[in-house]
């Protein structure tokens, strides 16, 4: 089988051969940006938006993407067609750039571009059926005016922590809190509670503006039901009827146990199951086609 070809500052390069140096920043201090994005039966979901995403996190940084909106899009499109990928996961990814050991970004004149696609299966494998398992943990997300969440950074250590203290605990995903005692998200995901009929999700100042979350809300509001966004803490977790989870590459998933407790009866409840199946049906059916 031939290697994956990445796209690599305008070439397509076999996956061996898309290296930098170690001079990057991006490898030396975490500095750039990146996306998921998900294709699913020739056409990528919300492509539009996810570049938008992704240009938001570089002008955040002050980190200049040296292609238009349009050019890295049409770069996605031509990294699934040169692996002739129908359903995949994208990752384009924008790094400061080679510079020194110095902070000083103004020392890495040309960032690096990346777009890695492969194909990619259901995160969760059989659990989407029965539900995760969630855990809280002790350590809290980046402060919104320290590192906000929504800067989708190169700098993951954060989340990667508490995946450790997730994987420690036994469960499936770790569940998040500010330094506030609010609830914020996921290690990978955004979350939503469902109490008597009406979903809430907490505000993206501490969580990520999830693409995947707002695609939730348009499904749960052409459904009639209620979503409301407001800080939550523990107690709301504890009692919720319905927990689901939402990412690119987690999609939207049943969470049933959370530190011991199931939630509602233990079960896939029947909000979620909806929810599930509409996101699934439009996944399916909408984006842009990769192969015109």
């Amino acid at each position: 089988m031939s290697e994956l070809l990445i796209y690599y500052n305008g070439e397509y390069v076999p996956k061996s051969k898309a290296t930098t140096s170690i001079y990057d920043h991006g490898f030396l201090y975490g500095d750039g940006v990146f996306e998921g994005i998900r294709a699913y039966n020739g056409r990528v979901f919300k492509l539009r938006e996810h570049i938008d995403r992704l240009y938001d996190s570089a002008r955040a940084i002050a980190l200049k993407i040296p292609l238009s909106k349009e050019e890295m899009e049409e770069a996605v499109l031509e990294t699934l067609r040169k692996n002739n990928l129908k359903d995949a996961y994208i990752r384009p990814i924008v790094s400061r750039g080679v510079g020194d050991l110095g902070l000083d970004p103004r020392k890495c004149p040309n960032p690096n571009i990346f777009i890695i696609s492969q194909e990619w299966g259901a995160m969760y494998g059989d659990l989407y059926e029965v539900g995760l398992t969630g855990v809280t943990v002790a350590i809290r997300r980046n402060s919104a005016d320290a590192l906000s969440p929504n800067i989708k950074s190169l700098n993951y250590l954060n989340n990667i922590l508490a995946k450790i203290e997730a994987n420690e605990k036994g469960g499936d995903e770790a569940i998040f809190f500010d330094g506030n005692g609010y609830l914020s998200e996921g290690s990978g995901d955004n979350i939503f509670i469902i109490k008597n009929g009406k979903v809430y999700t907490p505000p993206t100042i501490n969580n990520l503006k999830g693409i995947t979350r707002a695609t939730a809300i348009e499904l749960l509001k052409e459904m009639n039901i209620e979503v409301i966004v407001e800080n939550m803490g523990l107690f709301d977790l504890y009692t919720a009827d319905e927990i689901f989870v939402t990412g690119t590459a987690a999609e939207a998933a049943p969470l049933v146990k959370v530190d011991g407790r199931d939630i509602g009866d233990g079960k896939p409840g029947p909000i979620t199951k909806k929810m599930v199946a509409a996101f699934e049906y439009i996944t399916q059916n909408s984006g842009t086609p990769i192969f015109s």
